[in-house]
């Protein structure tokens, strides 16, 4: 059986460059697991690319981090904006009518093997680090040291770590770069109508 790839025709593959800045601002995946039972398990979940590696964290009241074999098969998957594009905003269409609908988005699959992390350590350096991700732009960014110790190990107790051992990432971004610029022009026209920011939801 061959592997499982991310369908991405040629002119929706996501630059090399872009795709790690991509998953920094997201900062958000949904982790797809399967049980022994054959059965999928998904938890959408705050996350960070770490060299090889994607950590993130699960609430222990969360059954999905309990049916994860240590060693595992994971799918990560990390989303961007998206929206409908109606066929009415192609400047094409006035012209020979032979438009349809479909939709814009940006996706990153990150695959690899996956380990849950029960040890209070390693999940409160997640944590921290996860922290400090997200408020170092604020002008007076909080840190978990700013909490008192004790509430901060009360907070860790109900969540888990897990770890991602990434060993392949397919990119995919869908911005109707297979369009005329005349129609893209026309996308981002009929988006910002729609009081939608065009930006990352339409190539230039």
């Amino acid at each position: 059986m061959p592997d499982p790839q991310l369908y991405v025709p040629r002119f929706n593959v996501m630059d090399p460059d872009e795709v790690r800045p991509f998953v920094h601002a997201v900062a958000a995946a949904q982790l797809v697991t399967v049980g022994d039972d054959g059965v999928p398990d998904a938890t959408f979940l705050p996350v960070l690319w770490e060299g090889d590696r994607l950590v993130g964290h699960l609430a222990r009241a969360n059954a999905h981090w309990r049916r994860i074999a240590a060693g595992s098969p994971a799918l990560a998957i990390v989303t961007g904006p998206d929206t409908y594009v109606s066929p009415s905003w192609y400047a094409t269409k006035s012209e020979h009518g032979k438009v349809v609908p479909t939709w814009n988005y940006s996706v990153v699959h990150l695959r690899g093997r996956v380990t849950v992390h029960d040890d209070p350590a390693w999940v409160r350096g997640l944590v921290t680090r996860l922290t400090d991700r997200h408020e170092q732009s604020r002008a007076e960014p909080w840190a978990v040291t700013d909490a008192p110790a004790d509430y901060v190990e009360k907070n860790l107790r109900p969540i888990v770590g897990v770890e991602v051992v990434v060993s392949s990432v397919e990119a995919k971004a869908k911005l109707s770069q297979n369009r005329s610029d005349e129609d893209r022009a026309g996308v981002a026209a009929g988006l910002a109508a729609d009081g939608r920011e065009p930006d990352g939801l339409v190539a230039p």
